[in-house]
């Protein structure tokens, strides 16, 4: 730890560059802000269908008997009636939860549009030594408290930070595994600890080429514990030259089906929310909430699948053979589904469309991970900008809200490109 507290007047600018930069990153995001839903293997949360008593503000709880705080952020439009996605941020060595809430955990509650809860814990001493596993403990304790009184979808649960912060998201990561569905540390180490990292978690790793502060061989090396666990192609994805004020990002191939990881690489120092040259505001908002949402809502496969590296030729209309399977909450006059369509073909899909039939009575509201038209009876999702490839053997899931009035069922009758699909 010496290391760090050697390093904090750099940390300290660092901290007055993220001051400077929060203006970045804070374009509103205009699609993709349903809420995420809940899926059938997962229980919901107790706070489903509750009347809250948590509202924004900052919370004392008793965790490895001293008492800890955090902030919470709710969306605008908060209802016990449907689960939302949960985003845990973390501030840097001599930062605060209060830093976290000033840049907008890191620009992504104004992407989110209402779609996620955020909490911002403190750290003990401003930082994540994590002694003892005592601040996974934190985050542990802090998630059952805001799970019994809202309504939370318990496989859209996500942490990033920054420097110290990006640490802790690794050791969530890696003591954590089927409680977080992706991390993204921005210019982290191993400084929390990694209790095991053998099981896989999808993961976004950024980190600057000219770090003074955290190597970024350091994060290079966090980043490849998650490219073994998610079953990657081991590869060194390219990164920008030192003076070109860019940032490059890669997307690993090969690796297991729901367990992504992505590296981005960015020509600056240590800082948390870097600015290309001749850009107004940070990639990183845009880049990190996409990482995070393009993820369905149901439990990842367990069998290593292969994901698609790249998109082959367009299957042709008619020519595809798939597997489609759905899964759906349902409550008074309100649901959410989520659908998973295998590509069981021989070739791969460059850009789809997914058919279904709506149970008479339904109507979707919103959606994620495709678009929807139209929003009753025989619907078609077509897919967004980062989820058209798809790969022989490889699948896709997305999901709506929608309201019923009294059949609540799955849909039926699916077509991927206009051929039909098995069910199940």
């Amino acid at each position: 730890m010496a290391h760090r507290r050697a390093k904090n007047r750099v940390l300290g600018a660092a901290v007055a560059a993220a001051a400077l930069l929060i203006v970045a990153g804070t374009a509103v995001l205009t699609s993709g802000t349903a809420s995420a839903e809940q899926g059938a293997a997962l229980a919901a949360t107790a706070g489903c269908g509750k009347t809250p008593t948590l509202r924004d503000g900052t919370y004392t709880i008793q965790s490895g008997g001293q008492a800890r705080t955090y902030i919470l952020r709710l969306p605008g439009n908060y209802t016990s009636s449907q689960p939302y996605r949960l985003v845990v941020g973390l501030h840097w060595l001599n930062g605060s939860a209060n830093d976290v809430i000033s840049n907008g955990f890191y620009g992504l509650q104004q992407r989110s549009g209402n779609s996620a809860i955020f909490v911002a814990p403190q750290g003990l001493d401003a930082g994540w030594a994590n002694t003892g596993g005592r601040d996974v403990t934190l985050v542990d304790d802090i998630l059952r408290v805001i799970e019994n009184d809202l309504c939370v979808d318990t496989s859209q649960r996500f942490a990033l930070g920054f420097s110290y912060g990006g640490a802790m998201s690794y050791a969530l990561a890696c003591a954590r595994p089927t409680v977080f569905r992706a991390v993204a540390p921005i210019a982290g180490a191993n400084l929390s600890g990694c209790s095991s990292g053998s099981q896989p978690v999808a993961y976004f790793g950024i980190h600057g080429i000219r770090d003074s502060v955290l190597n970024i061989s350091m994060g290079r090396t966090i980043r490849d514990t998650f490219v073994r666990a998610n079953g990657c192609t081991a590869q060194n994805p390219p990164e920008p030259t030192q003076g070109s004020g860019s940032h490059i990002t890669t997307a690993y191939s090969g690796c297991r089906a729901g367990y992504p990881v992505q590296w981005a690489a960015f020509d600056g120092d240590h800082v948390p929310l870097p600015v290309d040259r001749n850009a107004s505001s940070s990639w990183i908002s845009g880049e990190v909430w996409q990482f995070f949402t393009q993820l369905g809502s149901t439990t990842p496969p367990s069998s290593p699948t292969p994901g698609p590296s790249s998109p082959g030729p367009s299957t042709p209309p008619g020519d595809a053979a798939c597997r489609a399977t759905s899964t759906v909450n349902a409550w008074n006059n309100g649901l959410t589904a989520n659908v998973t369509v295998t590509n069981t073909g021989s070739s791969a899909i460059n850009g789809w469309t997914v058919a279904f039939s709506l149970p008479a009575g339904q109507t979707i509201t919103n959606g994620w991970n495709a678009t929807y038209a139209p929003t009753s009876g025989r619907v078609t999702a077509t897919n967004v900008s980062y989820n058209a490839g798809l790969a022989p053997g490889a699948s896709v899931s997305f999901g709506f809200q929608a309201t019923h009035t009294g059949n609540s069922g799955p849909p039926t009758a699916y077509a991927l490109n206009a051929a039909a699909c098995t069910s199940g």
